[in-house]
């Protein structure tokens, strides 16, 4: 059953420039000035928020990393003792191989809008706590499979029942959070997956020692030990996550109606219908949409691909065995989680352009590949690996915000944020066929490839920019014109009202 859910409250007001007339605050609230900023309920009020409702979000994603990545780092386990996953389930051939690891993407793509969408109709407790729950079954039956049909099949479900999940938590958080306020939030969010990456290399790595306790492989006890505490977690989701402000038992009435208030006019509400066709209509219009989708498209084949395989690849250098290789896997999360701390930092305060820090990541992709395509020296390449990795981890967070504050409307904001993750999602198809290990071992041909998306994402960042500086200062005039005040895009892409 939908949930219904209660009125937005009490529209406020604040007095602008002499003479202006009472401005409803939600529509200041679309720039987010500093008075409102800076109110000190609002501030009190979003560190209950941050506590309750981030926190949770956090363990969520950070658990959500393990069941993501772990074919990868069961790819290369036990392979000394001829009890790799690659050679129980029939001897996989490496095209065998990379489609165990790109169909998981494919109903990712389908469902990812829908599931978004979910996510309102059915509410977030609801539909995280089906994800969770779901998932985590699929998850731990990886480890009953005996061909590769069973694994195909469980990879498939796996997709099914995660779909969805990522671009669910910015939707669930722009009924929060101002988009000003969401860059070191939603990077604080994404480096706790990006954490989970890292540990996961080191759980892999402790997994590996358990090869043949009580007649299991160690890859199997790896679904398992992953798997099983999802399905634990889906129902403690359901009962400790908060939905919406509205609904919120942990805020007082007024700092309820200070979050209401600081949220913009554009962005998704709880008293929209579940479908919109002419926001629809709308978005598909959108230069900014094309954009944004151009960049997840492209910088997640050029980009991410190559993390999918991520452990092959590094052991592949021949630095170390396989269990060691789980190790160094760590490194390349590690950067990412300084990259997205350090410049979420920056890109809150104002000091930067999410899209300038987006587009010098690209830049230093690109010359990393070709390093990694020129250069002989095994820990310059391991080095220059790692680099490229970092910024492809950091990338999506660092732009998520103003793939927030681009969108207008509910069910907009829903397809949006799925269709974006989901066209993301080409990375785990593409990517490990790309990089298969019989292009291995240096990979020279799978980088050249990768080379060729990232020009197209680096184009794709820049139009991106020119068109959501265009749409921010022509939606913001459209809205305050009426009360007096004149809206300026200033030289580094924020704008400024003046009364």
């Amino acid at each position: 059953m939908a949930a219904e859910i209660p009125a937005e409250g009490p529209e406020l007001t604040k007095e602008v420039g002499p003479n202006k007339g009472a401005i409803p605050s939600v529509v200041l609230a679309a720039k987010l000035d500093d008075d409102v900023r800076n109110n000190p309920v609002l501030l009190r009020a979003l560190k209950k928020v941050d506590r309750r409702l981030l926190v949770w979000l956090a363990v969520l994603h950070f658990v959500f990393k393990f069941a993501e990545t772990n074919i990868s780092n069961a790819a290369i386990m036990n392979l000394e003792q001829k009890t790799d996953i690659r050679r129980q389930l029939g001897h996989l051939t490496s095209s065998q191989w990379a489609w165990c690891i790109s169909i998981f993407w494919y109903p990712y793509m389908v469902f990812e809008p829908v599931s978004t969408m979910m996510v309102k109709r059915y509410t977030p407790s609801g539909w995280f706590a089906r994800i969770f729950f779901t998932w985590g079954i699929v998850s731990a039956c990886q480890a009953a499979t005996q061909n590769y049909a069973g694994i195909l099949v469980c990879r498939f479900l796996l997709g099914v029942m995660e779909a969805g999940f990522y671009p669910s938590i910015v939707y669930h958080l722009s009924f929060w959070y101002h988009p000003d306020k969401m860059p070191l939030r939603l990077g604080i969010n994404y480096n706790i997956g990006v954490s989970s990456g890292a540990v996961a290399g080191l759980i892999a790595y402790g997994v590996s020692f358990m090869n043949g306790l009580r007649g299991l492989s160690g890859w199997r006890w790896l679904f398992l030990l992953e798997g099983t505490p999802m399905i634990v977690i889906g129902v403690i989701t359901y009962f400790i996550l908060t939905d919406y402000p509205q609904t919120a038992k942990f805020i007082t009435e007024e700092e309820r109606e200070a979050i209401i208030a600081h949220l913009p006019a554009t962005g998704p509400t709880t008293r929209a219908k579940f479908w919109d066709k002419n926001g629809l209509k709308k978005l598909l219009r959108d230069p900014t949409h094309w954009c944004f989708l151009s960049i997840w498209t492209f910088g997640g084949i050029g980009g991410f691909g190559v993390t999918a395989v991520l452990p092959n690849i590094i052991y592949d250098m021949g630095l170390t065995g396989t269990a060691q290789t789980q190790l160094m896997t760590m490194p390349p999360y590690g950067l990412a989680w300084i990259l997205v701390v350090v410049f979420g930092y920056f890109i809150n305060k104002k000091k930067i352009s999410a899209f300038a820090v987006a587009f010098g990541m690209v830049i230093t992709q690109i010359i990393c590949f070709i390093c990694l395509i020129t250069i002989n020296h095994t820990y310059a390449l391991y080095t220059f690996f790692i680099v490229a990795c970092g910024c492809t981890f950091s990338i999506y967070p660092i732009l998520w915000p103003e793939r927030v504050r681009s969108v207008e409307g509910t069910t907009t904001a829903a397809i949006a944020f799925g269709l974006t993750n989901a066209v993301g999602c080409l990375a785990g198809i593409i990517g490990p066929q790309i990089f298969q290990t019989k292009f291995g071992p240096r990979y020279r041909l799978s980088y050249g490839i990768a080379l060729v998306f990232l020009v197209g994402s680096s184009i794709s960042v820049v139009a991106a920019w020119y068109f959501c500086r265009r749409k921010f200062a022509r939606q913001l005039q459209e809205i305050n014109e009426p009360h007096g005040v004149e809206v300026i895009a200033e030289e580094d892409g924020d704008l400024k009202v003046v009364t």
